[in-house]
């Protein structure tokens, strides 16, 4: 419409024109002269037009491209660039997320690990006879109780005859030859006799005594008091092949693996004796966590029973067993009662002292990402991520040796919630 109307309009100019002709050719001139500048302001005029309008089409497709990216830049803004997470406090909320401030404290240990009931070392003693021979009695039952040098069992045997027959006979012959060297000693004195005879006489004597010693030396390698080596030359004949076996320990019989009238062979056990009113809990503790452990430290010690005592750590060990890959720990308990029993299983849970720490925080604010400890530092946008390095640790919280300070607001509830937004988030920046 409007290319038609400009087309009219030059026509009628130029009728007009051509009428006008007839009377003036300057007035031609000019009216052709101002028709032209006109059709030729109006092409520019067009142009321009065109190009106005398509700067504004253009302006507003970059407009709306300005406006997507600013929206899309929002969005990526709310779920959180690269190590951050923008949340409001209505968003902090609703996930349940809670925070607290970093500070020092005391990390306090309790460790639980199995263990079992044991006698003490200086307190279990294997009683059997120093000599082979024949069991000619037992004294003891199983659970019997037994006094320290109580005699417990009889043994007949030709090593011990033969060794109280040595010693009666060196007894004998020491002296004899005692008699003559005091005589030989006051012959010599009196100058009757020879020094020669006097010295040799001394010589005899002491060989004698030297033998007589050996003789009861090896009777009480064999098992026999003194008074009872002293008590040999009145005893009768028949007894001399009888040995006396005795308890060392006092405390009560728990295993007898001997039979009457049988054939023993030297240091086999006949009885086993316990002092069970003081036990051992003999504790095996994974090696990362024997620097909490000290001796003098309170165990509660618990069976499936329900039985529950209370002992103390007396030893630690320094190695590393080589099957169970545990550090064999050992603690001291009372068992006047006797209701705790030789070889229970039990559990022990071992308090160890306060260990104080500059910086600590819960555990459950501690997540994984990609193999590194993180917490998540309140900042006014939301949350960051922050690596840190840990230290000891207790059944509630943890030291952190690196990477915050006392005095940071951090995440310490629903942490999972803010772990899973990083997640998404650096997954959006990957793609």
């Amino acid at each position: 419409m409007i290319v038609m109307k400009k087309v009219l309009f030059v026509a009628l100019g130029l009728l007009v024109g051509l009428a006008a002709a007839a009377f003036s050719p300057a007035l031609v001139a000019q009216v052709a002269s101002s028709f032209g500048t006109a059709a030729a302001e109006q092409p520019n005029k067009d142009k321009h037009s065109e190009a106005d309008g398509h700067a504004e089409t253009d302006g507003h497709a970059e407009g709306g491209e300005e406006d997507g990216h600013g929206h899309e830049e929002a969005g990526q803004g709310h779920e959180g660039e690269e190590g951050v997470v923008h949340l409001t406090e209505e968003q902090i909320s609703g996930a349940g997320i809670t925070t607290a401030p970093v500070s020092g404290g005391e990390l306090v240990k309790t460790l639980a690990v199995p263990g079992t009931v044991t006698a003490e070392s200086n307190r279990l003693a294997h009683v059997a006879s120093k000599v082979s021979g024949t069991l000619k009695e037992i004294r003891k039952q199983l659970g019997d109780p037994v006094e320290a040098g109580e005699v417990v069992a009889l043994v007949e045997s030709r090593e011990i005859a033969e060794a109280k027959s040595e010693f009666l006979a060196a007894l004998r012959a020491e002296k004899l030859v005692r008699t003559t060297f005091q005589r030989e000693k006051g012959l010599w004195e009196k100058r009757i006799s020879a020094q020669q005879d006097f010295l040799e006489a001394q010589n005899t004597a002491e060989e004698a005594q030297i033998r007589l010693d050996l003789a009861r030396q090896r009777l009480a390698a064999l098992g026999l008091l003194m008074p009872e080596i002293e008590a040999l030359p009145g005893q009768a004949s028949a007894d001399l092949r009888v040995q006396e076996v005795r308890a060392q320990i006092a405390g009560h019989v728990i295993d007898r693996s001997a039979v009457l009238g049988e054939f023993i062979e030297a240091n086999a056990d006949l009885l086993t004796v316990a002092d069970t009113a003081n036990l051992w809990v003999e504790m095996s503790v994974p090696p990362a966590d024997v620097h909490w452990i000290q001796k003098g430290h309170r165990v509660a010690v618990s069976n499936p029973s329900g039985i529950t005592g209370e002992a103390q750590i007396v030893f630690v060990s320094p190695v590393v067993d080589a099957d169970t890959r545990s550090v064999r720990v050992i603690a001291a308990m009372a068992n006047d009662d006797h209701r705790w029993r030789l070889g229970d299983f039990v559990t022990a849970r071992i308090r160890t002292e306060a260990h104080p720490v500059d910086v600590m925080v819960p555990r459950e604010a501690v997540q994984k990402i990609e193999g590194e400890s993180v917490v998540f530092v309140r900042t006014e946008e939301g949350f960051e991520k922050r690596e840190i390095v840990l230290g000891k640790s207790d059944e509630t919280s943890t030291e952190v040796v690196f990477g915050l300070d006392p005095g940071e607001i951090i995440a310490v509830g629903s942490t999972f919630v803010l772990k899973a937004e990083f997640g998404k988030s650096e997954a959006e920046h990957a793609h």
